[in-house]
């Protein structure tokens, strides 16, 4: 009921709207999205430059061959709608509309009038979402060797571009690590002059760079945990630089990193994952060799607490990636990269138990290039197709897990030719 009465009432106001208001947006800097020709949004663009028209629908594919969300209009021209034909809601009850309405439709409100265009730069919409319980998952993707980044839609029917930042070569071409923070996408990486993080921010669809890490690293644990991201582990940019045992945890509000206890262990190539509240580092290795015990920071008693053999059942293998790992339902999954064998793990008992093997190949490139996340209530996995001589083409499947179901029904969402994927990060919003 709410739904439809938002959309009924931006209806309203688009229908409604007239020229008399105008004047330029002092202090909002023209600022619109508006879809570009690549499916991504503009900002900045003139107010007075931008009129609505259609377009021919298009089949514009990216690397994923995925439509672009550009097949409708191009081109947007931002009006104050007139009120003096609507009964009026007051700016709350207004406000709490607006964020029912789901995200993939946020840059049409643009149309509407300045003080959208302001609530959508402002942010308040995704903290009004946060706190009446709305959470609509995106993924964020980057294939190998360009600085292109694609946000796509749960059911990878849509996808937008993002805006292009300017960075060097390293950065592009050299491994990097990505994670959400609330509706900040940051992604850390090399740099000629050193390790660095370049920040996406949905609200304002721009990218910025910066702030660093306390100590910046490489081959880290990350996770989303609630509204903050956590670190933790890996190595500095020096040679033969020690392995890490510290953490961190980045807050999108203050933009900044505060320092967290130090581990049991030190890790690299190591993974997190968010459970129980709890911000978990998986396995890794350093200088002694691959480890087997996880551990979890316990924020209420500000202390790591170790778990011995926790990937004891794992079989061990020479250069693979960090270990897939995903939680659902508060429930953690891991997924085999010498076998494709999906588990779950039984916290009672600090065991695995084998829910049947995932429709993917990890072991094509020993788990690189495989993405394995949590998006919502359901498990995402892309890699290598399993159908026969697919090896150079990238599946993405989802299903809803089950600890106690005989066998998972994986849903396939995409088949496409595409290139290595590097980084794949889920932002829930």
């Amino acid at each position: 009921m709410v739904t439809d009465l938002a959309f009924s009432e931006v209806s309203l106001m688009v229908k409604g709207k007239e020229r008399e208001n105008r004047e330029k947006s002092d202090g909002l800097d023209g600022y619109c999205y508006c879809m570009n020709k690549n499916g991504g949004l503009d900002i900045d663009l003139p107010l007075e430059k931008m009129k609505i028209s259609k377009t021919k629908n298009r089949s514009d594919q990216n690397w994923l061959g995925l439509p672009s969300t550009n097949s409708g209009p191009s081109v947007i021209e931002p009006q104050d709608a007139d009120y003096a034909v609507i009964p009026s809601l007051n700016y709350e009850l207004e406000t709490l509309i607006l964020a029912r309405i789901p995200r993939s439709e946020h840059w049409k409100l643009c149309l509407v009038n300045k003080r959208y265009l302001s609530l959508l730069k402002s942010g308040e919409l995704f903290k009004i979402r946060r706190e009446i319980g709305i959470k609509e998952p995106s993924v964020f993707m980057a294939a190998i060797g360009v600085n292109n980044w694609w946000a796509f839609d749960r059911e990878f029917k849509t996808k937008r571009k993002l805006p292009f930042f300017q960075t060097d070569f390293s950065f592009t071409n050299t491994d990097r690590e990505s994670f959400c923070a609330g509706t900040h996408l940051l992604v850390s990486g090399k740099e000629l002059d050193g390790l660095v993080i370049w920040r996406y921010e949905l609200a304002m669809d721009r990218w910025y760079k910066g702030p660093s890490m306390i100590s910046p690293r490489c081959l880290f644990a990350s996770a989303t945990c609630g509204t903050f991201a956590c670190v933790a582990g890996g190595v500095g940019m020096e040679p033969n630089s020690e392995v890490y045992d510290t953490a961190e945890k980045y807050n999108p509000e203050t933009k900044s990193w505060d320092p967290l206890p130090r581990m049991k262990q030190r890790r690299k190539f190591c993974s997190g994952c968010y459970m129980d509240n709890k911000f978990y580092v998986i396995g890794g290795r350093n200088e002694v060799g691959e480890l087997t015990c996880g551990e979890f920071f316990d924020e209420v008693s500000n202390r790591w607490v170790l778990i011995l053999d926790m990937l004891k059942d794992n079989p061990v293998l020479s250069s693979h990636s960090p270990p897939l790992v995903a939680v659902v339902n508060n429930e953690l999954y891991s997924l085999e990269a010498s076998s494709n064998q999906l588990k779950v793990y039984l916290k009672s008992s600090n065991t695995w138990k084998q829910l049947g093997l995932v429709p993917v190949r990890a072991d094509f490139s020993r788990g690189w290039g495989v993405a394995f996340k949590s998006l919502g209530n359901e498990l995402l996995v892309i890699g290598s197709s399993s159908a026969p001589g697919g090896g150079n083409y990238r599946d993405i499947y989802t299903c809803f897990p089950d600890p106690d179901a005989e066998e998972l029904v994986w849903k396939l969402a995409n088949r496409n030719f595409s290139q290595f994927i590097l980084n794949c990060a889920v932002m829930v919003a």
